[in-house]
């Protein structure tokens, strides 16, 4: 393994500020690819989709609950396997607690195609409280490009897909897939994603978690 140069504190500090500054001019370049991606057009979502979850069937209005934004975990996870993605399992560790999305208005769940059957236990085995879902009976996964079709078979792809709703209208706002969730899974970075931003509750204050009312 190569170590980095030892060098003196003044020597360093100079390395610093020079990277600073490339730093700082990657932040703003990322605000204002932020700000395009919001104003990106919508697309309204027109099929029935049905899920199964904890609490039964639900359609992808119901994945809201009643809130104005939806981030989806597509978690590579096939009928046939039978544990999830390591990879996907990895990201959803993650996810910190949702009451600082669901304060700004954002719900978040996971959705795979294999059946809740299967996606129970091993959600108890990974510890996650997060709402999980089976998209097995419904195109969910390929309209959405979270599964597709490679020399004649099935492909699962990890991604991210966002979600807004007007009253029952539901609409897509967003989605990215497979190296682009590298840098994601705070907070932050997933409302980056959605067409409100950070805040669309009104409000960018943090709490503890335990002191939201959501």
């Amino acid at each position: 393994m190569s170590l980095p140069e030892i060098v003196s504190r003044e020597q360093w500090r100079a390395s610093r500020e020079e990277l600073l500054r490339k730093e700082e001019a990657v932040r703003k370049a990322r605000e204002v690819l932020g700000a395009e991606r919001r104003r990106l057009p919508m697309v309204e979502v027109d099929p029935e989709y049905v899920f199964e979850g904890g609490d039964g069937k639900v359609t992808l209005l119901g994945l809201f609950e009643e809130r104005t934004q939806l981030v989806v975990h597509h978690f590579m996870f096939a009928p046939e396997w039978e544990t999830g993605c390591p990879c996907c399992a990895a990201f959803l560790d993650q996810i910190g607690h949702l009451a600082h999305l669901r304060a700004r208005n954002t719900s978040f769940a996971a959705v795979s195609r294999a059946p809740f059957t299967r996606i129970l236990p091993f959600k108890a085995r990974m510890g996650w409280a997060v709402p999980w879902y089976s998209s097995s009976d419904s195109d969910f996964n390929h309209d959405f490009e979270a599964t597709v079709a490679s020399d004649g078979n099935l492909v699962e792809r990890p991604g991210l897909s966002c979600f807004l709703r007007d009253h029952d209208r539901v609409f897509h706002t967003y989605s990215v897939y497979d190296d682009g969730l590298d840098e994601l899974g705070t907070t932050a970075a997933l409302l980056d994603l959605t067409a409100l931003g950070r805040s669309p509750a009104g409000s960018d204050r943090l709490r503890l978690h335990d002191e939201y009312d959501c």
